[in-house]
């Protein structure tokens, strides 16, 4: 498939996932997905909002190690830098999310003035930055400018309604959830399959992508139907930020113009070695680069 030009977008909340033995990771969805697309050499633009606190300037300072532009990302006074408790049952994260964090108040004008500037291919969000009425506004604003839009759903109870999250999918293109999100928006109606087709064909997206843990996962939409094979973890830590890591693979194989086999492939297989880490991202530059060389060598 042709690939993509422009940066890709990503615009939603950034925060620290905190766990019980007293250690913060800077995480949260988006901000997990700007991280892999800039570790992959790409440029990605990450429209957010933190406090002016010591978590904002941790914020700042670890993008800017990272090679991250912080440009689009804006500060508040009033509001905290975001944070989560996190807590692992069976090795899977169970989250305490807090409200009025700084990302819930993104602010309408400066970032549809960021994208602009960016020349987007895409726009990447989730279904969290949509829970308050500040960054749903911002939210709305961005996809009125009409960009390709991938819609990553992560529902956390009790920040999300059924007629919200419908009002996310309309327009999108590139639709990913996990099977239990799947189940819980088609009400169980019948088999994972065939929700997963009448959800696609509800919201004309081109392509609806359905993770499934360490079974794999299976897609639907106009390139037809199929399963992504499912992808060994060595040394399983913890599943925080598998599915960040896989949407941000997707998305480069999208600006790439990778095959969509290839691509689901490839983004399982990131994910399976995010989970042999702690949290959702890595400063080991090995990583990206190892990954790289060897789907550049594949073709």
């Amino acid at each position: 498939m042709p690939g993509l030009n422009g940066r890709p977008v990503v615009f939603g909340e950034v925060l620290f996932d905190c766990f019980e033995d007293g250690s913060a990771v800077l995480g949260g969805a988006p901000f997990n997905v700007a991280w892999h697309l800039a570790g992959f050499g790409l440029d990605p633009l990450f429209v957010s909002r933190i406090g002016s606190d010591e978590h904002g300037e941790r914020v700042l300072s670890t993008m800017g190690e990272w090679g991250m532009d912080v440009a689009a990302v804006q500060r508040d006074a009033v509001h905290p830098t975001g944070s989560v408790q996190v807590a692992l049952v069976d090795g899977q994260p169970e989250y305490r999310i807090l409200p009025d964090q700084a990302y819930d108040y993104i602010g309408v004008e400066g970032a549809v003035a960021a994208m602009r500037a960016a020349a987007p291919a895409l726009l990447y969000h989730g279904s969290l930055i949509a829970r308050s009425r500040g960054s749903r506004q911002a939210l709305e604003a961005l996809r009125a400018e009409r960009p390709a839009t991938f819609v990553d759903i992560n529902l956390r109870a009790p920040w999300w309604t059924p007629e919200g999250v419908d009002g996310l999918l309309r327009g999108a293109r590139w639709i990913k959830l996990n099977e239990g999100e799947l189940a819980q928006l088609a009400a169980g109606a019948s088999a994972p399959a065939e929700d997963a087709r009448r959800l696609c064909g509800r919201y004309g997206c081109d392509l609806l992508i359905v993770t499934q843990g360490e079974d794999g996962g299976f897609f639907v939409g106009a390139p037809g139907q199929g399963r992504i094979p499912a992808a060994a973890v060595p040394a399983f830590v913890d599943s925080v930020g598998a599915g960040d890591a896989f949407s941000a693979v997707t998305i480069l194989g999208l600006l790439r113009g990778w095959t969509l086999v290839d691509t689901l492939e490839r983004a399982a297989r990131f994910a399976a070695r995010i989970c042999g880490i702690r949290g959702a991202t890595t400063r080991e530059r090995g990583l990206y680069d190892e990954s790289l060389r060897a789907w550049e060598s594949a073709g």
